[in-house]
């Protein structure tokens, strides 16, 4: 049974697709060339992704870490109109993600009341893991971009030149394609990192919205299939070849205080994210930033995420981009 893929380019320049098993091993996918292809090729006969990756029989070896170090791998999900892959997620929905996001919003507020962060986080704690058939707790939700700002396997993560700050934030994102009648099927998960930007949103807790419209990192394999329950992982930033900063971070439901599914009803629930032939990449969240606890990160830092059952890192050096002057014009 095939669980991964990753998308690619051969030496020539053209992109290939392929279908990777646990002990790393990867071959040719044939027939199709993007991992949209074969969703959509799956969807059309009514099969799962893997069935429809051994339609015709699997292809040459591939070596995927060879790929890595040359820079040939893509990110495991991209259109060929960027402008219908859609990015958001959902924040404060893992155990012990609100210490962190509660200190930076703290000052806001004086006393004992409690800051929109913890009472946020609170009812998901309550209520993120309905019954099932029940509707839980809506969790804190945010738009990223569009397909422009998915960043691949080794490429800069580049802030814009106005950001104040550009740091990670290691998550699983799930990677979703709108059938022909609106409903939406995960295709599976990515490691990821959602990249933001910490100053702007401690200096109001209403700039979130401004924070969040970064690029993000997409790690070079998509799995299917379910999550596991319990995600471990390591989140580090290497400075000058040198580790300067690392943490073990936690994902999966067992870690969270919402359940995917809940989290994926409140996304899917408005008809505007039910638009056929509209891909989706959503991140789930964490509960580890390397902001929180005072580390400042610099250009030329190297983020670096990793998780079982993962075979591969996110990898992305830190770059920011030139100032631009933008005019307004009346026609």
């Amino acid at each position: 049974m095939v669980l991964r893929f990753v998308q690619l380019k051969e030496q020539s320049g053209t992109r290939i697709l392929a279908a990777v098993n646990d002990a790393g091993q990867a071959w040719r996918v044939e027939g199709t060339d993007t991992l949209l292809a074969l969703a959509q090729a799956a969807l059309a006969t009514g099969v799962t992704l893997a069935e429809a990756a051994q339609i015709h029989p699997l292809g040459a070896e591939i070596d995927i870490p060879a790929a890595l170090a040359e820079g040939r791998v893509l990110a495991p999900i991209d259109h060929p109109d960027p402008a219908h892959l859609i990015l958001t997620g959902t924040g404060l929905t893992h155990l012990g993600s609100a210490e962190g996001r509660d200190k930076m919003h703290k000052a806001a507020q004086a006393g004992e009341q409690l800051t929109d962060s913890m009472r946020m986080f609170l009812m998901g704690v309550e209520g993120g893991k309905p019954a099932e058939g029940a509707v839980g707790a809506q969790p804190e939700w945010f738009y990223k971009g569009d397909g422009s700002h998915v960043v691949g396997p080794g490429a800069p993560l580049t802030s814009p030149a106005f950001a104040q700050d550009g740091g990670e934030e290691p998550e699983i994102a799930g990677v979703y394609l709108i059938g022909p009648d609106g409903s939406p099927h995960r295709l599976g998960f990515c490691l990821a990192n959602e990249f933001s930007d910490h100053i702007v949103e401690r200096g109001n807790y209403l700039w979130l919205a401004h924070s969040k419209l970064r690029q993000a990192a997409l790690g070079p394999e998509l799995l299917t299939g379910e999550l596991p329950a319990d995600v471990r992982g390591a989140s580090r930033i290497l400075r000058d070849d040198a580790v300067a900063w690392e943490k073990p971070f936690l994902s999966g439901e067992a870690n969270m205080s919402h359940t995917i599914a809940n989290l994926e009803h409140h996304h899917f629930k408005y008809d505007l994210f039910r638009r056929p032939g509209d891909v989706h990449v959503h991140f789930f969240g964490t509960a580890t930033l390397s902001f929180s606890e005072g580390f400042q990160t610099k250009l030329g830092d190297i983020f670096e995420i990793s998780a079982a059952p993962f075979l591969y890192p996110v990898r992305n050096r830190l770059a920011q981009a030139e100032a631009r002057t933008v005019t307004v014009r009346s026609l």
